[in-house]
């Protein structure tokens, strides 16, 4: 698994990120997306790496623009009342 954050310009509230998440959803297969007008930034959650280009096309196309993507590893984490 991975996770993926964009820096995303150009959203000004809940409905932008609405756009942005109904569209990466539709064009790729995640386990959770989430974007946040207040960080300009969408968070990916799937099970490989997305292509880049294309992800930038696709949330381009909805008149948002991405001006960096950061991919890293990404571990579920997991509730235990032993780990305290």
């Amino acid at each position: 698994m991975v996770k993926m954050t964009l820096n995303v310009e150009g959203m000004a509230c809940q409905m932008c990120e609405a756009h942005i998440n109904d569209a990466v959803r539709r064009d790729f297969k995640v386990k959770k997306v989430t974007s946040s007008h207040r960080k300009n930034t969408t968070e990916i959650i799937a099970e490989e790496a997305l292509d880049e280009e294309a992800l930038k096309s696709v949330i381009d196309a909805t008149g948002y623009r991405v001006t960096g993507i950061k991919t890293e590893p990404y571990e579920k984490k997991g509730f235990s009342l032993f780990g305290r």
